[in-house]
């Protein structure tokens, strides 16, 4: 039996080894294993048991010599020893003796420059083809010489830790050792856990071959190439408004900046499904189809999908290749950006609708990662609640924030970037009173912005949130353009404006007590 030089991590007497397989063939292999089922498109629907989602308090990296002094260490990138590692290392392959195994050799990076090799091995058929999906899928010639991987993910959920002998907080982990270029999940089927361990390793590389890693989606104008990253947390739009028929689609999630423009980390998307309608997104509707792996999704007796129903998780997803979207970008390169588009959900009212950046606020934003919770979705909440995730993506970023701010400052004054801040939250008042930003103006401001219009207007300067508002947009009322003319009580909206901007001050100086003073002025100021 072929091995594929397993063995040189220590996995021996399998049963088998599977490596690289159609879907045709994974998807049998999940059927037969018992791994889920087909809804009536074809897709593959699975359960993932206890864990609908990431586990973040879950999460550990191995705290060596070679790069103690590079983690930003804290409650997010958490120490373990290499000892744990290696104990539940050992016992992960112990465990895989005799069975089934999957492998997956792959890419990350659609430019070759930088491009990693990532060899996946699963103990599921149905992860594996959730991997095959979401990472770059080599060519039969690649694949006859793809030699050592730059990192191996080692994924076995039906393996549980023991927390009190392994030194976890749970039966799940996640760990992730950088010298010893290896990852691994255990205890955990959720298959997100795999796409952001890549996402976590290559956050790591990427700054030190002079390319800024990045959370965001990403399309291109088809015809002058010019091209725009999108940043925004849950609920801010950012698929939505990335999402652009007269534009390619470079990728949803996950893209590295180099000095030859923008590329791809992935060769797919992993996009939710709850509440999904055909109308409002049917890029993502019509790719659930053969080949799909589906998470958590209620199907009926008939095998239907119902996407209302969250019975099982909020969380329900669908991995599938990008190539399942029709104006997708192949390969998923684009040009040095010209614009940067920040999107909140501002739920106290108060942020303008959109407004531009200067470079140290562009930093300051981008380090910040500002949306809000609205008020009576969690119980307790009865205003709106502040969110931060550092750079967009805080769960995901070993280094510390100041390297990614940094970068992203030097590229935007190197190619001259245009920065803006797009408010898709509340107007006229905060959640309860006043009412969300219509889509249709909201996407009028994003082709402002793309075709350079807006660049036409006259701004004034916003000295409570330190930005420039442009005071006119082609399609956009104007009276909405300052959001203080949009509530009945000037005052009212004063106090709700500098009460975010204080929680921005109090945010910023807890967590980047060492940032550059010039970011920290950049920011709201109370």
């Amino acid at each position: 039996m072929e091995t594929y030089g397993l063995e040189k991590i220590g996995l021996i007497n399998t049963e088998s080894i599977s490596r690289n397989l159609s879907p045709a063939e994974l998807t049998q292999a999940a059927l037969r294993r018992g791994e889920g089922v087909l809804s009536e498109t074809g897709a593959l629907v699975v359960e993932t048991g206890k864990y609908t989602g990431r586990s973040p308090k879950d999460k550990f990296i191995v705290d060596t010599e070679g790069v103690h002094d590079q983690i930003s260490w804290g409650s997010t990138n958490v120490p373990i020893e290499r000892e744990n590692f290696n104990s539940i290392k050992g016992k992960m392959l112990a465990y895989l003796q005799e069975r089934e195994i999957f492998l997956f050799d792959g890419f990350a990076g659609a430019d070759p420059v930088n491009q990693k090799k990532f060899r996946i091995i699963n103990e599921l058929a149905s992860q594996n083809l959730f991997i095959r999906n979401l990472l770059i899928r080599p060519t039969k010639e690649q694949l006859e010489n793809f030699g050592e991987p730059d990192f191996t993910i080692l994924v076995v959920p039906e393996f549980k830790c023991i927390p009190e002998i392994d030194g976890t907080h749970s039966e799940a982990a996640i760990m992730i050792d950088y010298e010893a270029k290896m990852v691994l999940i255990a205890g955990s089927q959720y298959a997100g856990e795999i796409k952001k361990s890549v996402f976590s390793v290559m956050n790591y590389l990427m700054p030190f071959e002079d390319v800024l890693p990045m959370h965001c989606s990403a399309n291109m104008d088809p015809e002058t190439g010019n091209t725009a990253v999108f940043f925004g947390l849950s609920g801010t739009g950012k698929t939505t408004l990335s999402a652009d028929p007269s534009r390619l689609l470079i990728g949803d999630d996950e893209h590295g900046w180099s000095e030859r423009g923008i590329f791809n980390f992935e060769g797919g998307c992993y996009a939710k499904c709850i509440d999904l309608d055909p109308e409002k997104e049917p890029d993502i509707y019509y790719a659930i189809k053969f080949g799909s792996v589906v998470e958590n999704v209620v199907l009926d007796e008939e095998h239907r999908p119902d996407y209302t129903d969250n019975s099982i998780t909020d969380n329900t997803r669908v991995g599938y290749p990008i190539e399942y979207i029709p104006n997708a970008a192949s390969p998923g390169l684009g040009g040095i950006p010209n614009v940067i588009i920040f999107l909140t959900a501002d739920s106290f009212g108060v942020l303008p609708p959109i407004s531009r950046l200067s470079k140290e606020a562009a930093m300051y934003h981008f380090v910040t990662g500002f949306t809000s919770k609205v008020a009576g979705t969690e119980r307790g909440i009865t205003e709106p609640v502040p969110t931060f995730s550092t750079l967009f993506g805080q769960p995901f970023m070993p280094l510390n924030p100041n390297v990614y701010a940094k970068m992203l400052g030097e590229k935007i004054e190197k190619y001259d970037t245009k920065v803006y801040l797009i408010n898709t939250g509340w107007t006229g008042g905060p959640y309860g009173t006043g009412s969300r930003m219509k889509l249709k103006y909201t996407r009028a401001m994003v082709t402002a912005v793309l075709n350079g219009s807006i660049e036409k207007a006259y701004f004034v300067h916003d000295e409570v949130f330190n930005v420039d508002i442009p005071q006119t947009c082609e399609n956009v009322p104007s009276e909405v353009m300052n959001p203080r003319d949009t509530w009945a009580d000037g005052a009212a909206y004063d106090e709700q404006a500098k009460k975010l901007a204080g929680m921005f001050e109090k945010n910023f100086a807890e967590k980047y007590p060492e940032m550059d003073p010039e970011i920290v002025a950049a920011g709201p100021k109370a």
